[in-house]
């Protein structure tokens, strides 16, 4: 056996499971322990230049996206067999991801440039922070370039392979390594990426994703006075 296949073993067999290990024990671990910490860390009281449509687009995008590969690679062949081919998905799921993963790129790019060009916003922007941020646009620009690839090959077989080592994954079974030994490189950089952002998730401001806040669709106006004076600020 050669180097590239003990390497495939570990990065598609093992590491996702090393990787989702981390992601939820360290989150229970931070949330018991250093619970003050479990917050997104909003820098828009520094500033709200690009803010709004910047995080709004990104997670817009970014949401599609993970409910896309969700759906995508979790649902068995034979589910989706009697209703459209594995072609007519792939293009499906290229064209959706398209348009989803550029409104996420738009979006991160404004964030990135906002603390890259607003002196308080980078001043107070953790090296952890950047970590993240630089990662997941690596990971977003992956993601993008795997479409491109994907136009290689339009019969669906890859992505039934994708499929395949990801229900393999969650259904603890052996051999997942197995259906990405020999697809393109970017795939494989995609999932290691992706595995790599569940092992550093614990550890960042991304743990603010377990707490959707639903609750804040329910919740009231707060009223916001200057020293009791006239009113100065409405808002959520």
């Amino acid at each position: 056996m050669n180097t590239m296949h003990y390497l495939d073993q570990f990065f598609f067999q093992l590491y996702p499971y090393i990787a989702l290990a981390v992601f939820l024990i360290g989150s229970w671990v931070r949330f018991d322990r250093d619970a003050y910490t479990w917050r997104t860390g909003s820098s828009q009281l520094l500033s709200d230049r690009w803010l709004f449509w910047g995080s709004n687009l990104f997670h817009i995008g970014v949401i599609a996206i993970l409910l896309g590969h969700f759906v995508g690679l979790l649902t068995p062949e034979w589910a989706y067999k009697p209703f459209i081919s594995s072609g007519t998905k792939q293009l499906l799921a290229m064209a959706v991801g398209g348009f989803f993963g550029a409104l996420c790129l738009i979006g991160l790019s404004m964030l990135i440039i906002r603390r890259l060009t607003q002196p308080r916003v980078r001043v107070n922007t953790a090296g952890r922070d950047w970590l993240v941020l630089w990662l997941l646009l690596a990971q977003l620009l992956l993601g993008l370039f795997s479409i491109v690839v994907s136009a290689d090959h339009l019969d669906g077989a890859v992505m039934v392979q994708l499929g395949h080592w990801a229900q393999h994954i969650v259904t603890f079974r052996w051999g997942a390594a197995d259906f990405v030994a020999d697809v393109h490189w970017v795939y494989k950089a995609h999932i290691a990426l992706g595995m790599t952002l569940f092992l550093i998730f614990p550890f960042t401001r991304l743990v603010h994703i377990w707490s959707v806040p639903l609750g804040y669709l329910r919740r009231p106006w707060q009223v916001v006075r200057r020293r009791g004076a006239t009113l100065r600020y409405a808002g959520k």
